[in-house]
């Protein structure tokens, strides 16, 4: 059934390709020199162009799981308000993103700073391809910029990483024993109403095995979190075979490491100039506004274009 709705929503997009191409020659030949109309095929032709080019590489999102919905966290790293000011900035530029690429999101659990920002952060991200788009993001991502809480105005470098995990189906079977699992219960904080704050609904799973750690409090029962944070250690456990079958250098360990200068996939720089790196691609950017805005998906395509050339490099060696 996937697949089938995988190839109608791909010939569905040729068709609609196909018939903005032909209404654009249509258009051109009416405009005869009209600066406006002529200025608004080049947007529609434009516009066409990234659809055909982000269609391109969907197409080539083959992996086992890149069809799938996907969990996203966000950890701030050492610095205090500084790194969870920016780990809050991070969680906005991926749910911009989301939206402007008609994604769903859903904030499964979050950890407020001590003054600003998030400690961290779980989004879920629901739509076609959202493991296979976003799985390149996982990583430490680095700021520098003038510390909107320094008096004395001085230049601060903030880290936050962020590990990315696909929901997985009955149709993946990952098996756990129970009892290597903890299960702690504690009271949710933030929104959720009085039941939500005065119970002890939030629940958190930790793989001991492993250390991998999820916590759940966007339900209002200790039911729903439990059943939901079950899913979320299932989708951990697979990505975390899935990066042992693709001898990835990065596991899901992220959480006992330290956040700091290794493991850096991205550096955005807003002082003393504006500069967003990515340092796997070097694809690059000084629109750091439109980045932090959601703009992330030439970094997604030059990201997944880069992994595809290695796979195809080491297939011929």
């Amino acid at each position: 059934m996937a697949e089938r709705q995988k190839l109608e929503t791909g010939m569905q997009t040729v068709e609609e390709l196909e018939r903005e191409a032909s209404d654009g020659l249509e258009l051109l030949e009416l405009a005869d020199g009209d600066e406006d109309m002529l200025s608004d095929i080049v947007s529609t032709l434009r516009r066409a162009a990234e659809k055909a080019e982000k269609a391109e590489l969907e197409a080539l999102l083959s992996g086992e799981a890149d069809g799938n919905d996907c969990y996203l966290n966000i950890n701030s790293g050492a610095g205090g308000t500084e790194s969870q000011d920016w780990a809050s900035m991070i969680r906005r530029m991926y749910v911009r993103w989301a939206e402007q690429s008609g994604y769903k999101v859903e904030e499964v659990e979050s950890h407020e700073g001590d003054e600003a920002g998030i400690k961290s952060a779980t989004l879920l991200v629901k739509g076609e391809n959202a493991y296979g788009w976003l799985k390149s993001e996982q990583g430490v991502h680095r700021l520098v910029r003038i510390s909107p809480f320094d008096s004395s105005a001085r230049r601060h470098t903030s880290f936050a990483s962020v590990a990315v995990s696909p929901v997985i189906d009955d149709s993946i079977d990952v098996e756990i024993n129970p009892s290597d699992v903890r299960t702690d219960t504690y009271r949710a904080s933030g929104k959720g109403g009085q039941h939500v704050n005065k119970t002890d609904s939030a629940v958190r799973l930790t793989h001991e095995p492993t250390g991998i750690a999820v916590a759940c409090q966007s339900g209002r029962s200790q039911h729903q979190n439990r059943a939901s944070a079950w899913e979320m250690l299932r989708s951990r456990l697979y990505e975390l075979e899935l990066q042992r079958r693709q001898q990835a250098a990065q596991d899901s360990h992220d959480s006992k490491t330290e956040i700091g200068w290794g493991h850096q996939i991205r550096s955005y720089v807003l002082q003393p100039y504006q500069l967003v790196k990515d340092l796997r691609t070097n694809h690059e950017t000084s629109d750091t506004g439109g980045v932090l805005d959601g703009d992330l998906t030439p970094f997604l395509s030059a990201a997944l274009s880069h992994a595809l050339g290695d796979s195809q490099a080491e297939a011929t060696e």
